[in-house]
């Protein structure tokens, strides 16, 4: 008859040995976040006040997000304004432009008929402006080039002679401002001088300033002859490239 060796029992558990190492895992956890807390704290580091500067940087972002859509939405409405005044005034340029030119037609039609009632009385106003152009050189620096032919009304041999002067109207800083012949030409001269017998062409290499905006060009022709009146035609600014 055999007799049988010891019987050894043993417990096999592996989810409690799982619970028992995830423990062991999260004390370590715990225990490395309480030792790097507490080497910052010993550092000067509050983590409470850290945590309240964060929460007050957000509310700070937060504002300022809305004053920038804000300021958005008032830049966006301010130069659709500013468009509209452009428009605008380009308009009021245009038309008065216009009338000057239909005046200064009526003023040389008017001196035709009276040249032929009293031709001494045509001896006043004998040129005027044609053919004018306002060519860019430029665009960036803002240099211009202004064209036009000068002729006489009458065809005499006789030779004309006097100057020219160019000014130029528009806006600077929201205020109006004419700028003369030398304020704005590049050779900064006051005026034109011209000599012909029948016709001649002129120009004026000018250069505006980067914070005026033109809207029109007055030219005025002054002769030499005593007592002739001075003769101005205004142009829109309208450049051509």
């Amino acid at each position: 008859m055999n007799i049988p060796g010891k019987l050894v029992v043993r417990t096999y558990a592996p989810v409690r040995r799982w619970l028992m190492a995830a423990a062991t895992v999260l004390l370590v956890v715990v225990a490395a976040y309480l030792t790097f807390e507490l080497g910052r704290k010993k550092a000067g580091f509050d983590g409470l006040e850290a945590a309240r500067q964060r929460a007050e940087l957000r509310d700070e972002i937060g504002r300022l997000q809305n004053q920038e859509r804000e300021l958005r939405v008032q830049l966006a409405a301010a130069v659709e304004v500013q468009g509209s005044q452009v428009r605008e005034r380009s308009e009021v340029a245009r038309t008065i432009g216009e009338l000057q030119e239909q005046l200064a037609r009526a003023q040389q039609d008017l001196q035709f008929y009276r040249g032929i009632a009293n031709p001494q009385a045509a001896q006043g106003i004998v040129i005027r402006v044609q053919q004018f152009q306002i060519a860019v050189r430029d665009a960036t620096a803002r240099r211009y080039t202004v064209r036009f032919t000068l002729n006489r009304e009458s065809r005499s041999e006789e030779l004309v002679a006097g100057n020219v002067g160019i000014t130029v109207d528009g806006e600077r800083h929201g205020a109006g401002v004419s700028l003369d012949t030398a304020s704005i030409s590049d050779a900064r001269i006051r005026q034109l001088p011209f000599s012909f017998r029948y016709y001649t062409g002129m120009e004026l290499p000018l250069t505006l300033p980067v914070d005026f905006m033109p809207e029109r060009v007055t030219v005025e022709v002054r002769s030499s002859r005593k007592g002739a009146v001075p003769y101005r035609q205004t142009f829109v600014w309208n450049p051509e490239n």
